[in-house]
């Protein structure tokens, strides 16, 4: 039979197309394998090679919702160090164990009759691990106080720390850097995360350095030892100043030195202060008074042993499920502790040790049903060398907590990118904007991430990315991030 040459010329184009579709569905196919091994899409790459990474430093998971296979997993075994990214492994356990509605209570107790409106005896604070106990919490459990009719306290201010045990780490032990206020260790009577906020500014060379001090504390005055210099950036002032507590326990100081930029406008500078019970009194002589009352004494610390008398006041703390929000957002170390070290002392474990909360945390992790060979826990809120976990670990997490009964406020506690928390800076007016919840996590020489991308076509991925390589800090591992966060959002094509 003979065909017209237009005709045969047709059959011959849609042979050509048919060998074509054939040939990009088994480059499909391969590309496909290959983004299920450890190799990476040629955008990641780029961003390795720019920055110099090696692949081997650089562990990935990302996969959809209910897929049984990733669609990018690179070093997935590899256990590493996840700096804060241990934080969802924390405050998961959190939750679970306690439940999102769960409150702590700090005490209030007289340590004697009150007659005329004077406190014959001392007054006892019993610590309950409240994380978020702030000055202004502490301001209205006073006001309680002075409505119940007291006045003067003829006594002292007696601390029952019993809840917690005393820390066994040095806070200076991770970085050198014992009084940041990422540092502070964890108490069962902690108020304001027993930070102070220094205001620094600076007048002309030769003219020194004004500085105020929030929440003003009777007991810990400033030393300040700052000047004015023309020569230094007004932007890096915190490289510039030093702060440490000096003096001795009897009287502590604030001692402030170094220099500052001259002219400089106001700038804030956060850090821990002195031991917590010196905070706590020394805050309470300032709002005490504030409420008009009186009181000269000084501080001790006991065991309320009276338990079945009513305390004067009893100030419940904010639910679990916004304390919760408050760690991840803002990646706050000290709440990750008292978060361990509640689910601890919750089980009967008083005072809770950090070994307890840790125990406490991994016990949870394991009755959620999670596999956990080869995880590292030492430290909860990821403060840690010694800590290691795998971008599987992570996955396996966040898909379990996605179908928990949790989930809900598990998931409104990650930062949203472009919006707030740690990743509020992260894709700003972009398409990613609001469509990227994840834990960051960051030490020196570690990044990380593992959260949730709502991608283009509207599926859910969970993406966990962990990078161990010399400055991954400085901006190596964030960039590596974005690489991944943008591939998941944009072309992370369906496992075939």
């Amino acid at each position: 039979m003979h065909y017209p040459r237009m005709l045969t010329r047709t059959l011959d184009l849609r042979r050509l197309l048919l060998l074509a579709s054939l040939l990009v569905g088994a480059a499909l196919i391969l590309g496909q394998s290959v983004l299920a091994g450890d190799q990476l899409p040629p955008s990641i790459q780029k961003v390795l090679d720019e920055w110099n990474v090696p692949g081997e430093a650089v562990s990935i998971l990302v996969q959809a919702r209910g897929e049984s296979q990733p669609r990018l997993r690179v070093n997935a075994e590899t256990p590493r160090n996840p700096a804060s990214v241990m934080k969802l492994f924390t405050t998961y356990a959190a939750l679970e164990a306690l439940g999102p509605a769960h409150t702590w209570e700090t005490r209030v107790h007289a340590g004697g009759p009150v007659r005329d409106g004077r406190l014959q005896g001392d007054l006892w604070f019993e610590g309950g691990g409240d994380p978020f106990l702030t000055a202004e919490d502490f301001w209205s459990l006073l006001g309680s106080l002075r409505r119940r009719g007291i006045e003067h306290i003829d006594g002292d201010l007696v601390f029952d720390t019993n809840r917690f045990a005393a820390t066994a780490r040095d806070p200076g032990a991770f970085d050198n850097r014992p009084y940041h206020a990422y540092n502070q260790s964890p108490h069962p009577l902690l108020v304001n995360l027993n930070a102070i906020k220094f205001e620094l500014e600076s007048l002309q060379a030769g003219e020194g350095v004004r500085v105020s001090m929030h929440p003003p504390l009777r007991n810990l005055p400033v030393e300040n030892r700052l000047r004015a210099d023309p020569s230094v950036w007004c932007g890096a002032y915190r490289w510039h100043v030093d702060y440490r507590v000096g003096g001795d326990a009897e009287a502590p100081l604030a001692v402030l030195e170094g220099r500052q930029g001259a002219g400089c406008g106001p700038r804030r500078l956060h850090r821990a202060g002195p031991p917590v019970e010196t905070y706590v009194h020394g805050l309470f002589d300032a709002l005490w008074t504030h409420w008009g009352g009186e009181f000269s004494g000084d501080w001790r610390t006991g065991t309320w042993v009276d338990t079945a008398a009513e305390p004067l006041v009893r100030h419940p703390s904010r639910p679990l499920a916004e304390v919760v929000r408050v760690t991840n957002k803002f990646s706050n170390n000290v709440m990750a502790r008292q978060l361990a070290l509640s689910i601890a002392a919750e089980r009967g474990l008083r005072p809770a040790s950090e070994a307890d909360g840790r125990a406490a945390v991994m016990e949870v992790l394991r009755s959620s049903g999670l596999a956990l060979d080869g995880f590292q826990l030492d430290e909860v809120a990821g403060l840690s060398r010694d800590n290691r976990i795998t971008v599987e670990h992570v996955a396996e997490l966040l898909d379990h907590a996605y179908t928990s009964m949790v989930m809900p406020e598990f998931l409104a506690s990650l930062p949203m990118t472009g919006v707030d928390g740690t990743l509020r800076n992260r894709f700003s007016g972009e398409p990613e904007a609001g469509r990227i919840r994840a834990k960051t996590g960051s030490i020196n020489h570690v990044s990380g991430i593992g959260g949730y991308v709502r991608n283009r076509d509207n599926e859910d991925l969970i993406i966990a990315v962990l990078v161990n390589h010399q400055d991954a800090h400085r901006g190596s591992g964030t960039a590596i991030q974005n690489a991944v966060l943008r591939w998941a959002f944009n072309r992370a094509p369906a496992a075939l």
